[in-house]
């Protein structure tokens, strides 16, 4: 059967790939459109398989409130490159999976992954037929829900590779961005100090007693103690939400602007692209030697 290029061109158009591979899959179907598209979706799934170990630390941060500003979702999406990330198939693959979940209950990876995009496909399906497409390893590598019933939600997204979202007591969506900027800048580790575990304190105590060894000999325990204490507080006010100085306005605290406002922090999440993944160090000139030498 002769494939003719208004079958290629139909064929390009619902895979989204190129046109030699939609004429050469045509020919192996023997012009049956349907089948040539099983197929390609049978390799491109094997192919996304082969990726999927390859470092993925880049990406982009999605983020977005609903109508109501009761819930809130944070999705980490992540590939290799920069300039996959900018593409349109990647950031529109992102805000399918951040719409979808702010209107599906998912509690889990393993549900998000099984989770129905707007296409009426599976995040998993869509994330390995991306990855076939593109040619690159691609995944969600997490996501953050909040709902409440009775505060109000808040994001703020610092251009695509910073998000974060924060939960109030009451709802106030200038406050919220304001107080969700501040995170994103000053990378608080938790809300209170009562939140900071014990074990943490500690050993920021034994590491101040131990730079300031030369000092405190011979001091009363009192003072050594005095000392010890404001350094723990001093501690304490640059790892809390409600400890740190506001970011607009440094004359207070966030605490202390939370409280103007008659309002508090609940909870919250910042995501960074890449964080806490070990980038491949590439070396491009013992590549070419190692070729070389063959």
């Amino acid at each position: 059967m002769s494939i003719s290029a208004a079958m290629v061109k139909e064929l390009r158009e619902r895979t989204g790939s190129g046109m030699m591979e939609c004429k050469k899959a045509l020919v192996e179907a023997n012009g049956d459109m349907e089948l040539a598209i099983e197929n390609m979706r049978k390799a491109g799934l094997a192919k996304a398989d082969k990726k999927s170990g390859r470092i993925a630390a880049e990406g982009v941060i999605g983020v977005k409130v609903s109508d109501d500003g009761k819930t809130v979702v944070m999705v980490d999406v992540n590939c290799e490159t920069d300039f996959v990330a900018k593409g349109d198939d990647f950031i529109g693959f992102t805000n399918d999976v951040v719409n979808s979940l702010l209107n599906n209950n998912v509690n889990s990876d393993e549900e998000l992954q099984a989770m129905l995009l707007s296409t009426g496909v599976s995040v998993d399906e869509t994330r390995r037929a991306l990855i076939a497409k593109i040619g690159e390893n691609i995944t969600v590598r997490r996501f953050v829900k909040y709902t409440t019933t009775d505060g109000g939600q808040a994001a703020y997204l610092h251009g695509s590779k910073i998000g974060v979202i924060v939960e109030l007591a009451k709802a106030d969506a200038e406050l919220g961005k304001d107080v969700a900027m501040h995170i994103a800048a000053s990378k608080p580790v938790c809300i209170s100090a009562d939140q900071v575990a014990p074990e943490t304190i500690e050993k920021e105590k034994e590491i101040f007693l131990a730079q300031q060894e030369e000092k405190i000999k011979g001091k009363p325990a009192d003072i050594v103690e005095k000392m010890v204490s404001g350094r723990v507080n001093k501690f304490l006010a640059e790892i809390t939400l409600q400890g740190q100085a506001f970011i607009k306005d440094d004359s207070k605290t966030v605490g202390q602007l939370l409280k103007e406002k008659g309002n508090a922090a609940i909870r919250f999440a910042r995501f960074e692209v890449g964080e806490g993944i070990e980038k491949k160090e590439e070396d491009f000139a013992a590549e070419v030697m190692a070729q070389v030498r063959g």
